[in-house]
């Protein structure tokens, strides 16, 4: 057992996110068959991911704030703190925080076969699809 040293915030890149939005890592894999990777992501109000989609899917628990997760059928879901989203495998999808609002959720992934392809990034979500009902 260890008490591991935290790692620093980073801002995520603009070609990934619209906005301001920062990781911090809570857990990546350590051992030799291990994929689980945790993150705590806080979204300034109108942060956004872009289109994606992960090889394993993606569990979202949220923490604070509303989070907005859109689906291609034009669905957008509204999740509250204490609300977990979970996206299938390959499900293209994006997440973020109101307009109004901050919001902070743990994003748990599981690495795929390659770990650097594990999570497929997409095209900028757009303004239309963002301020979906």
């Amino acid at each position: 057992m260890e008490i591991l040293p935290k790692p620093a915030t980073v801002k995520n890149p603009p070609e990934q996110f619209t906005g301001d939005v920062w990781l911090d890592l809570i857990a990546v894999p350590r051992e030799p068959g291990q994929q689980a990777v945790v993150g705590r992501v806080r979204f300034a109000p109108g942060a956004r991911t872009a289109w994606h989609s992960h090889d394993r899917g993606q569990t979202l628990h949220i923490v604070e704030g509303v989070a907005l997760v859109g689906r291609r059928d034009g669905t957008v879901l509204v999740a509250l703190p204490g609300q977990t989203v979970y996206t299938s495998p390959g499900e293209e999808h994006w997440h973020g925080a109101t307009p109004e609002d901050f919001m902070e959720h743990l994003a748990i992934t599981e690495n795929g076969d390659d770990p650097a392809a594990t999570t497929v990034w997409l095209e900028h979500v757009s303004d239309e699809d963002y301020r979906r009902p």
